[in-house]
């Protein structure tokens, strides 16, 4: 039960920062976010200020990637706008650990579609965001060493913020 109320907190932080951000200056700028783009390396139970890869101007569109390696940001920041499909890739880790699972905060805005973790240890998840929805969740992804007992632990989290096209007239 402690977890899902961690969840629901994250989430509630997360449309915080995305009503702060919608609210501000659009912002130009290019219509797509590099997979590369890297998000304030904070403590991922708390969400950083708005940043420019969250404000409505540069959200990605279409099909984007995001590959996650050792030594990486343990959180980070994607604006996507709806129907966007996320491809998220892990690299295996440094530490005996595996990714294990991966999970969202509102499956009604990020859709977990797809789950695969490769003998070499990389994982692939594909993530569907919300058709026609504007919203935000938090997709968590654990990781565990395999001959420890115990629950996994979310080792990498990415907020991603749909932001519908803005309308015309």
């Amino acid at each position: 039960m402690g977890m899902r109320w961690w969840w629901a907190g994250v989430s509630m932080a997360v449309g915080v920062v995305l009503l702060a951000a919608c609210g501000g200056s659009a912002g130009g700028g290019p219509s797509g976010v590099p997979s590369a783009s890297r998000a304030p390396t904070r403590s991922p139970s708390v969400p950083t200020p708005a940043s420019p890869s969250a404000t409505p101007g540069r959200c990605a569109a279409g099909h984007v990637d995001v590959a996650v390696g050792p030594g990486d940001a343990v959180a980070r920041r994607l604006c996507v706008r709806p129907g966007t499909v996320v491809t998220l890739v892990l690299r295996p880790r440094t530490d005996d650990k595996r990714w294990t699972a991966v999970h969202s905060s509102a499956p009604a805005f990020v859709l977990v579609s797809g789950w695969q973790v490769g003998g070499d240890g990389t994982a692939r998840a594909s993530l569907r965001c919300a058709g026609t929805r504007a919203g935000a969740a938090v997709v968590g992804v654990s990781a565990k060493a395999p001959d420890v007992a115990g629950a996994a632990r979310v080792a990498f989290s990415l907020y991603v913020s749909v932001v519908p096209y803005g309308k015309e007239g």
